[in-house]
């Protein structure tokens, strides 16, 4: 079903022509258009939705490592290679809009390396530091 519409934008009055799906009960009042308003033709169909992208899927932390849980900035490097820390020990700190994440962790053990320097933009799942027992 099509509907023959008065649209006033910025106070300008345009004739337009809807087209309404028969699925849709939907009251339209209009009032008459004056013969001196322009005529427009029908607007396009908007097309369909795109689909939702699908997770990024990162590698899975292996024994040791420490990886970035979100993507940020480097603010804070806390620890240094060689030194000893405890399973939940804050090693980093990511900074995303404005909000601090501490990077600890993830078992006890030795700093075998660290992969990032103070400043730099990492990815969420990026690979930060190493641990060893």
């Amino acid at each position: 079903m099509t509907k023959n519409l008065r649209v006033t934008v910025d106070g300008k009055a345009y004739d337009v022509t809807v087209e309404i799906p028969d699925e849709v009960d939907t009251p339209v009042h209009s009032a008459p258009a004056p013969s001196s308003a322009p005529s427009l033709p029908p607007s396009p169909a908007p097309p369909p939705a795109a689909p939702p992208s699908a997770p990024v899927a990162h590698p899975a932390a292996g024994p040791g490592e420490v990886r970035s849980p979100l993507a940020g900035r480097i603010i804070a490097i806390l620890v240094t290679p060689g030194q000893e820390v405890k399973l939940g020990e804050q090693l980093l700190t990511v900074e995303a809009m404005k909000m601090n994440t501490a990077v600890c962790a993830t078992k006890a053990g030795k700093v075998a390396e660290i992969l990032t320097t103070v400043g730099t933009a990492v990815d969420e799942g990026q690979l930060l530091a190493r641990l060893q027992e």
